[in-house]
């Protein structure tokens, strides 16, 4: 037996010890374990639901459980717990934060709105809860444009991610104020990656994320968010597809398409904070019931509306 098969019966072993005390803990706590898309695949494998951070605030909503232990990042935690005000929400891991949502405060917010007083904010729903609070409506990056053309205002001001900013404003007639944000994730993704993969697979589909950047954007077959692409890619007659978001995505979409292919357009689409995640952190989170989400209800129902007009607008 050589050493890296003993290295991985080890690792084996410690991940099936890990997955038994997540399931003891889950029943002691009576709690539901959600994931995003993003999250390592044995972080999946274990989950109850899988999605993108609204689908799962929104899925919480609908189970019977004292307590959420939420993989992802802070921003998902606290859309579950503005959701979910009588749950108690627990990030999985303390250190996850999203380094676009810390792109912009309540401070910052409040600085643009007073540049142009004029316009409806519409923040995405990457972002921390008080610019939710202090936002007209919320937008996930599935339903952007259908947000912005639902508001009476023609000047909007659209916080914080400028590429989705940019790719709502060739959608729309209305004048879009990006604010300079990004996803440090998906700004890798450079043209010339396609080009590559595209060579290699030309009869591969490219589908890439809205928070890529407009160049990106132009060379795809198809802009989409993580659970529209997880769509696609099973309603579609291709076989072989070219995947322009964080690499997580694969894991859930070679489980659910087993005969088809998938290649991640540059080894760089890694979210360092996404993958903070592991079995250990859950199991230490749920034991010691760490990194509770707290956001002060003035926050918490204001951010709410927020979200309540974006469930509004469809």
């Amino acid at each position: 037996m050589t050493t890296a098969t003993i290295s991985e019966e080890i690792l084996q072993r410690e991940q099936t010890e890990l997955q038994e005390m997540i399931l003891h803990l889950k029943k002691k706590l009576n709690a539901v374990i959600v994931a995003h898309n993003y999250q390592r695949p044995e972080v999946q494998d274990i989950a109850d639901f899988i999605g993108d951070s609204l689908e799962l605030a929104r899925k919480c909503t609908q189970v019977e459980a004292d307590v959420i232990v939420f993989c992802g990042v802070d921003f998902m935690a606290e859309n579950a717990k503005i959701l979910n005000p009588s749950r108690i929400v627990l990030l999985s891991e303390g250190r996850a934060f999203c380094p676009m949502a810390q792109m912009i405060d309540g401070d910052d917010l409040r600085e643009w709105k007073e540049r142009y007083p004029q316009a409806a904010v519409v923040c995405y729903v990457n972002t921390p809860a008080v610019v939710k609070a202090e936002s007209d409506v919320c937008c996930t990056s599935a339903n952007a444009v259908r947000v912005v053309e639902t508001l009476p205002q023609e000047e909007i001001l659209f916080v914080p991610d400028q590429h989705l900013a940019h790719f709502v404003a060739i959608k729309t007639k209305k004048r879009i104020i990006p604010y300079p944000g990004y996803c440090i994730t998906h700004r890798r993704l450079k043209p010339e990656h396609i080009l590559l993969a595209k060579q290699a697979h030309p009869e591969a589909p490219v589908l890439v994320h809205p928070e890529c950047a407009a160049e990106v954007v132009e060379h795809a077959d198809a802009v989409l968010s993580t659970s529209q692409m997880a769509r696609y890619v099973k309603e579609s007659s291709a076989t072989t597809f070219l995947i322009g978001t964080e690499m997580g995505l694969l894991h859930r979409m070679q489980k659910e398409n087993p005969h088809k292919l998938f290649y991640l357009l540059t080894p760089g689409l890694i979210c360092p904070t996404m993958k903070r995640t592991t079995l250990r952190t859950i199991v230490d989170t749920m034991e010691k019931r760490q990194h509770e989400i707290d956001i002060p209800e003035a926050i918490r129902v204001r951010a709410k509306a927020a979200l309540d007009r974006m469930l509004a607008a469809g």
